[in-house]
This record gives C-alpha cells, sequence and structure tokens, in this order.
C-alpha cells in the first residue's frame, strides 16, 4: 500500500474525491499527510473531517521557494510518502522535491494539454481561454510534475464536448464532476498498482 501526500492551495475537491476513493477502496494507497500553501484554504477542513494530519507551507513564511520545499521534503521523509499528488496546488515545485520524489509526483490540470497549460492557466481561467478560443473539446489531463508549469509527462486525459451554450463556470463545473475527480482517481490507482 503506498503512502501518499496530497497539496492543495483551496476548495480541495479533487482531495476530496481522493478521500472519497480512499475509503471506497478505489486505489491501493493511504492518504497519510497534506499540506496547504494557504492557510484559509477549505482543503484544512477537509483533511480534519477525513483524520488527515495537514500542514500549511505559505510562500510569504519562506525566504525561498527552495526553502519552503526543503521543509515540505522533512514533513514528506517523516511520513514516509512515496506518491505525491499535486491537487490544485498553485506553487511550482523546485529541485528538494523534484529530485527526491522523481517520477513520483503527478499534478490534475483542467485542460487537455499540451493545449491551455503553462503561466497563469489554472481555475477558470482555463475555461475562459477555452471557450475564448472557440475549442470544440475540453477536459482534464493528469501528468507527471518535471518542474515546469503543466509541462511533465502525461498520465491520462479525458475529453467532453464543449457545448455551444457553456460558460467558462458551467463548463469547469462539468469537467470537474465528469472528468477531473475520477480521473484523478484513476491515475493514483494506476500508479499504487505500478501500471505506469
Amino acid at each position: 500500500m503506498k503512502k501518499i501526500a496530497v497539496m492543495f492551495s483551496g476548495n480541495g475537491t479533487d482531495f476530496q474525491a481522493l478521500i472519497d476513493g480512499q475509503a471506497e477502496g478505489a486505489f491501493d494507497g493511504k492518504i497519510v499527510v497534506a499540506v496547504s500553501s494557504n492557510d484559509s484554504a477549505y482543503g484544512i477542513e477537509r483533511a480534519k473531517k477525513a483524520g488527515i494530519d495537514c500542514y500549511v507551507r505559505r510562500k510569504a513564511d519562506f525566504a525561498s521557494d527552495v526553502a519552503r520545499d526543503e521543509s515540505v521534503r522533512g514533513i514528506f521523509e517523516e511520513y514516509g510518502v512515496e506518491l505525491i499528488v499535486l491537487a490544485g496546488y498553485l506553487g511550482i515545485l523546485t529541485s528538494p522535491l523534484l529530485d527526491r520524489y522523481k517520477g513520483a509526483i503527478i499534478n490534475i490540470h483542467p485542460a487537455l494539454l499540451p493545449k491551455f497549460g503553462g503561466k497563469g492557466m489554472y481555475g477558470i481561467h482555463v475555461h475562459e481561454a477555452v471557450i475564448a478560443a472557440g475549442e470544440k473539446k475540453s477536459g482534464a489531463t493528469v501528468h507527471y510534475s518535471d518542474g515546469g508549469i503543466d509541462t511533465g509527462a502525461i498520465i491520462l486525459q479525458r475529453s467532453l464536448d464543449v457545448l455551444p451554450d457553456d460558460t467558462p463556470e458551467r463548463l469547469q463545473k462539468r469537467i470537474l464532476e465528469q472528468i477531473e475527480h475520477p480521473l484523478l482517481v484513476e491515475a493514483v490507482a494506476l500508479l499504487c498498482g505500478g501500471k505506469r
């Protein structure tokens, strides 16, 4: 059974999907710890309710991103973490985590990468850009984190049709519920089974 860490910055709906997936036995792993980059993120409440130890590591409290990631690495080593899931985490990881956990860090992105990835492409901004570009399809991608912004090798990707009357908010909700949450659980199951 793989020991999993989840990192998030906001509401934590992807985190909740993993908590629910674990409760349902969807993957051979256990979420042993969580880290939030935001001390007011609702994901912290989700961790408390699920009985998962959660730490806050705000950018403002460290001299650099590297110093913050060294602190996070210390936490993960203490818990014996084997897989890190970035579930709506807005920080860019640096060498202390990337080197120590190479090939064991995954991220979920709400678009069909390589389209609509990169700097500034997160949350509702992605869906606004998809609609503005007149795309016929969108979806979500789970990929390895390699230090770039949404650049790592793709693990799983799934799409749905962009409807003529979609607003960014409506598209975001459909992708979250129909694709993003189940896809992330599926990817974790795949990695816990050693299939990738």
